[in-house]
């Protein structure tokens, strides 16, 4: 068959009319010579015999794992991304001003849900790509007043692509008389494509982490960067401290990411609190030193400002959220194995697909474990960590996931070295950066996260849905340890003291309810949203006793010396907080280009902490009312304008001088900026102005010796610049600067105007990759990354400093079929720096060059 008899056969099987379909032709030719480009195949029930048999229909279900939404010069492009090469059969329709595609072998895996765009374009009222049943899903495109045009085409770098414009050309469409006119309901000739692979992509468009509903970035009045899993498979990482890097997020305040997740946004130091999972807070208002396990997450977002306003306590300014895989509805087993410098070995699995023929019933596992050494002397590391999921459809509109992890982390103490000799001069000579300054014979330290959660949705009808989610984190740790206390005048002594019977047990529950609307008033429309949240942070044990441990000549060491264990100080409490928090949000749209979100919640909070050395118990009770406004204006389709007013709050234990106890200390932002959207789409940028200011910080008391006053305030002023997506076919970017002039603004202790710590004024990443899309090198590429970190306080009275620094990080690939190489070089030059301190003994080395090699195959 030619392509003109292709035409011609599509010509007398399709109506002229607003809602028609069309469709690229490829020759038998350039099908057979390409088999990654879409084939056509147009079947109707008038003209079966007419067609030949190309192909045969498929029944394989298709699992599709995105939805996009790019302007155009004539409109937009909705674009459905799928897993693999494999055959999608679109049945086409219109009812009144809706275009109406059905997918009877798809199905949609959006960890959102269903997905919805209002007013995408002018003419375009709204897009939907919902599930029917277990093996279809619908396109529905809605137009204001007349039904859409739609052009069905092939994208060989993205998927299955609608282009949409909102009304037919007057010039291409015949007059139609009245006896002519297609009925109401049209259905449209059935057409089977085979839709490509999707690309690599560091965009990601829509969140609901700034919302708790699904939105578009460049709808949320604040800053939010969105890491997808590409990013840091690109780069090598396993740690959440090198992926963070790609938001702006300043390294960690006392250890470096490999050890802790601990981190700095926007000047303000966040711990394990301001972790969450799939929206829920992971952990309590303490620090939990172990490094967040990479294995199961899909992305990795970063909300910059407060956030109490739907999350309650903490997130002063800002917080991280990790998003896990989830189910598959088509089988996917992808194996790698990674080797590297320092015996550095990790395998993994990530396994998927349906449990039941009908594949109501869908499953993930995803497992992996390291071993590996160290450039520090004397270090040796194991940890893995296994992650089911199973998710469940309860009839058409009900959804159920079960998710858990279990992460088992076995590692030496990290203890650093001192600042003389590493960021300052020592007399007696520089400390090379292996140097291990505790005992071989300690105990390593024992960590086990267990978590385990369930996530229930339920619509009711389109605009109406339910959503139920509940988890909880089990933390067990022992933690001996030998720690440096101070370095004596002859700058080579070292005192340290040890700590043994260092036992920590904490569990977390939270449980999150709320429903989503959607309504009209006359002609605003509004997106609402109501519920609460309630959470028991118990920590039933938490002791330790430290002792002094002999001294040890740091450029002289020797081992194992007798001596020590005088009691220097013990503790041994046990802590309950307990949360609850009503919340409401209206999202509003004056105008298609005009939208205006209102929330506000009150959280009440009750702590209660009890020393068992001494019997005494604290109590406190704070409530606290978190607004949070904000206003887009749409300059165009692809440039956004924003303000935001917003405000946070963490409880503070203790009392002042009078008894009373000690008010919550607030964070408040005032932030504008712009999104803008280049490239057809395929590239965000977001640029933020903001001020930040925490009050209610605790100063001593200068009337009342040995206690405190909340009097003290801290202010941070900064700006943004963060760019995330594809410049051309197979070229990505994501890069962020970042301006924080962090400071002491009133204290009683810390004189005005000096830097906060671990904040650098200028932070500064880059990174891009390059894999070419076709020809006899297809699949070859090379990636190529800098990140500059200026210098940052160690300490509030800026005493010390850690200097700056610029890493080098280069990475060659080769991926063909199912097949993937990566060689992953970090440090490329080698250069010696310092990436976190806790004051002048205890100064972390960075890695020097390492190298990673990762084999892996997708089936």
């Amino acid at each position: 068959m030619t392509v003109a008899d292709a035409e011609q056969l599509f010509s007398e099987n399709s109506n002229a009319n607003s809602g028609e379909v069309k469709s690229k032709i490829h020759s038998l030719s350039e099908m057979q010579a390409q088999k990654t480009s879409a084939t056509y195949l147009l079947r109707t029930p008038r003209n079966q015999n007419k067609v030949p048999q190309l192909s045969q229909v498929t029944s394989d279900v298709v699992s599709v794992t995105d939805v996009k939404v790019n302007t155009t010069n004539k409109g937009i492009e909705l674009i459905l991304i799928t897993a693999n090469s494999v055959k999608l059969q679109v049945s086409p329709k219109t009812e009144g001003n809706s275009y109406i595609a059905d997918i009877p072998n798809a199905k949609l895996q959006l960890a959102s849900g269903d997905f919805r765009q209002e007013k995408p374009y002018s003419g375009i009222a709204l897009i939907t790509v919902t599930i029917v049943d277990a093996n279809t899903l619908r396109v529905t495109v809605v137009g204001e007043t007349s039904t859409p045009v739609v052009e069905l085409f092939d994208s060989q770098t993205e998927g299955l692509v609608f282009g949409v414009s909102a009304t037919p050309s007057t010039a291409q469409q015949p007059t139609i008389t009245p006896e002519q006119k297609p009925p109401t309901e049209e259905k449209q000739p059935p057409i089977e494509l085979e839709v490509t692979a999707p690309p690599d992509t560091y965009r990601v468009p829509n969140t609901s982490i700034g919302t708790k509903t699904d939105t578009p970035l460049r709808d949320i009045p604040q800053s939010i960067q969105v890491i997808p899993r590409q990013v840091w498979q690109d780069q090598g990482s396993d740690n959440l401290g090198d992926v963070l890097r790609n938001a702006g997020v300043a390294p960690p305040a006392r250890f470096p990411g490999r050890f802790a997740d601990e981190f700095t946004i926007r000047g303000f130091s966040n711990s394990f609190t301001n972790v969450f999972i799939n929206g829920l807070r992971q952990s309590s208002t303490f620090s939990i030193i172990a490094p967040t396990d990479l294995t199961n997450l899909e992305r990795v977002e970063v909300f910059k400002g407060p956030a109490s306003v739907l999350y309650g306590r903490g997130n002063l300014s800002g917080f991280v959220n990790l998003v896990t895989k989830q189910p598959l509805a088509e089988p996917y087993y992808n194996l790698q194995f990674t080797a590297g410098s320092y015996s550095y070995y990790r395998p993994s699995i990530d396994l998927s697909g349906p449990l039941t023929s009908d594949k109501n019933v869908l499953y993930r596992l995803n497992a992996s474990y390291i071993n590996s050494g160290s450039f520090i002397d004397f270090y040796n590391q194991e940890r893995y960590q296994i992650a089911p999921v199973i998710t469940t459809r309860l009839g058409n509109n009900t959804k159920l996931t079960v998710e858990g992890s279990y992460t088992q982390i076995r590692k030496p103490q990290e203890i650093g070295l001192p600042a003389k000799g590493t960021i300052l001069p020592n007399p007696n000579g520089e400390l090379p950066i292996n140097r291990f300054l505790g005992e071989p014979s300690n105990p390593s330290e024992d960590r086990a996260i267990t978590q385990g959660s369930y996530r229930l949705e339920h619509r009711f009808n389109e605009n109406w849905s339910l959503q139920n989610a509940f988890q909880i984190t089990l933390l067990r740790q022992n933690v001996p340890s030998v720690q440096l206390r101070a370095l004596l005048a002859d700058n080579q002594t070292a005192t340290r003291t040890r700590v043994f019977d260092n036992i920590d047990i904490r569990n977390n529950y939270i449980s999150d309810t709320n429903v989503t609307g959607r309504f009209k008033t006359g002609s605003i429309e509004h997106q609402i949203l109501a519920g609460f949240e309630l959470s028991r942070y118990m920590q039933p044990l938490s002791k330790f006793t430290r002792v002094t441990a002999p001294s040890i000549n740091i450029f002289n060491l020797i081992y194992n010396q007798i001596g020590g264990d005088t009691i220097v100080s013990r503790s041994n409490i046990k802590t309950k907080i307990d949360s609850l928090g009503f919340y409401a949000q209206d999202q509003i749209s004056f105008l298609d280009n005009l939208k205006l979100v209102l929330g506000g919640r009150w959280d009440f909070t009750d702590f209660s902490q009890t020393n068992r050395l001494t019997s005494t118990t604290t109590n406190q009770n704070d409530s606290v009312f978190s607004p949070r406004v904000g206003l887009v204006y749409q300059l165009s389709k692809a440039v956004s304008l924003y303000a935001s007013y917003s405000r946070s709050f963490e409880p503070v234990v203790g009392t002042a001088a009078d008894g009373s106890a000690f008010k919550p200390q607030y964070g408040t932002q005032y932030e504008v900026g712009a999104k803008t959207d280049l490239f057809d789409g395929k590239l965000s940028a977001t640029l933020a102005l903001y001020e930040f200011t925490l009050s209610n910080v605790t100063t001593p008391d200068l009337n009342n010796q040995g206690f405190n006053i909340q009097i003290g305030e801290q202010t941070s002023r900064g700006v943004e610049l963060n760019l995330a997506g594809e410049i051309l076919p197979g070229w990505n970017v994501i890069t962020a600067y970042s301006y924080a002039d962090a400071r002491i603004t009133q204290d009683n202790d810390i004189p005005v105007g000096k830097l906060l710590p671990n904040q650098p004024v200028h932070l500064a990443s880059f990174w891009t990759t390059y894999i070419i899309p076709k020809g006899n090198l297809q699949g070859l590429g090379f990636g190529f990354g800098l990140t500059y970190v200026g210098d940052q306080q160690v300490d509030s009275l800026n005493t010390l400093k850690l200097p700056s620094y610029i890493r080098t990080d280069a990475a060659l690939y080769y991926r063909h079929n199912n097949f993937n190489a990566v060689l992953n070089i970090q440090n490329l030059f080698d250069k010696r720096y310092f990436e976190a301190s806790n004051g002048d003994t205890q100064v972390f080395p960075a890695f020097p060059l390492t190298a990673k090699f990762t084999l892996g195959w997708q089936f």
